[in-house]
């Protein structure tokens, strides 16, 4: 590639792109790792960086940290992206880096970028030269990696996990953007409208590499006026016209979103609860996924506080299948609002892992014979169903029998929570008579 190649291929380059800071001077957030006096900033400016995992969404800055490295470091830098490389690469670049530690003494830093992208022999054929020193090896993953990356890995490397940034950071990098005439957009006179940049910057959400993008597009196909550019809030709406909700039915976004969701629902936070069922059907979650936790939300956490809960759920769950989305948002949000609001127990959840533990762990309990069918020829020759006391022969509809071999053993302990406290009292002095 000649000098004008090189300089042609820059000049096409995304804003997102060309605006990589170049130094930890020009590195806009993520100050609670790279601030003064923290270890990875340490580590970059001594040269000494080890084996790192950057862990964060889109557009926080993870590839560009790792380019602040790549420009700061006097080791061999290399990048390979987890997409499109595989073993034969990874194990060529593996032993050049060798070579370059055995005969010149030199020092190899391999970034991989969505390292989460390779699979387990992938990531195994890392680990010898991870191990030995060979490389220090930088992945960046927008997934949790105690989930998707090697344990033995995940123990020879420092995670770091990157914040979405904050809206004044992201004003602060559109802002240098709109100023830097070597990299940015500085040779276009742009007059940006401040509703215009608090749109970006709202929708956005965190992201740099969108709000950039969407500031590139906007300004180059825009038709100046006199020289000028009018950024305004049409242009703007134009850009980036909806929000991007980081959100993967696969990764951390959905485990941690279902489970505020139903953290919210049990917590009596229907505010909260509605937020958090409004992200998911925003970013596309299966509604009846969603469904499904209601109906469990409903039966173990407000169980027979209210048993109207499980009806509200379950009926919610019927008119999504009926009527569909997005209309069945609705339904959705009346099943969580009321089940949010409604007193909660646990006690039927409670039972029934009492009871199941009992039945794997303890030895199995036989059924007492006046229980047992009699409905075929020869059971009352084995003593089955004799001395059965039909309830509803009795004064309340109750008599006192034995109905489990041991007596003693209470599973069901309902509280004094909403209609479970009317079922408690009845027990309570049902099991009184016995």
């Amino acid at each position: 590639m000649d000098l004008f190649d090189e300089q042609r291929q820059k000049i096409n380059q995304p804003l997102a792109v060309r605006m990589r800071p170049r130094n930890l001077a020009e590195f806009v957030g993520q100050q609670h790792i790279i601030g003064e006096g923290k270890l990875l900033r340490r580590a970059i400016e001594s040269d000494r960086i080890t084996s790192i995992i950057l862990y964060g969404p889109p557009g926080c800055g993870k590839t560009a940290l790792a380019q602040v490295i790549a420009n700061t470091t006097n080791s061999y830098f290399e990048r390979l992206n987890a997409v499109t490389s595989g073993v034969v690469e990874v194990r060529q670049f593996l032993q050049q880096a060798q070579d370059r530690k055995r005969f010149e003494a030199k020092k190899t830093i391999l970034l991989i970028e969505e390292i989460h992208r390779f699979n387990k022999p992938q990531q195994d054929a890392l680990l010898p030269d991870v191990e030995e020193g060979n490389i220090s090896l930088i992945g960046t993953t927008t997934q949790n990696p105690f989930f998707t990356i090697s344990s033995p890995i995940l123990s020879r490397a420092q995670i770091f996990q990157l914040n979405p940034l904050n809206s004044q950071e992201i004003e602060t990098i559109l802002i240098n953007s709109l100023k830097d005439k070597e990299r940015g957009l500085g040779k276009y006179e742009v007059i940006m409208d401040k509703k215009a940049l608090e749109h970006l910057i709202k929708i956005s959400d965190g992201d740099a590499r969108r709000a950039l993008n969407a500031l590139e597009i906007g300004v180059l196909t825009t038709p100046p006026k006199n020289g000028k550019i009018y950024f305004t809030l049409k242009v703007s709406e134009e850009s980036i016209q909806q929000k991007s909700v980081v959100y993967d039915r696969d990764g951390d976004a959905h485990y941690d979103t279902i489970s505020a969701f139903i953290k919210s629902m049990r917590g009596s936070a229907p505010d909260a609860a509605l937020y958090w069922l409004a992200k998911m059907i925003y970013a596309g979650e299966d509604p009846r996924f969603i469904g499904r936790r209601i109906l469990i939300c409903a039966a173990e956490d407000v169980g027979n506080a209210d048993p109207q809960a499980l009806v509200v759920a379950t009926a919610a769950f019927q008119a999504l299948e009926f009527i569909g989305m997005p209309e069945a948002k609705i339904p959705l949000a009346q099943a969580v609002t009321y089940i949010a609001s409604a007193p909660k127990s646990n006690a039927a959840y409670l039972g029934i892992e009492a009871a199941m533990k009992d039945v794997a762990t303890e030895k199995t309990k036989e059924v007492p014979k006046p229980l047992r069918d009699t409905h075929y020829k020869g059971a009352k020759k084995l003593g089955y169903g004799i001395d059965y006391k039909y309830p509803h022969n009795f004064k309340d509809h109750f008599v006192q029998q034995k109905y489990i071999p041991d007596k003693n053993k209470t599973y069901y302990q309902p509280t004094n929570q909403g209609y479970e406290a009317k079922i408690k009292e009845r027990l309570d002095k049902l099991r009184a008579m016995e």
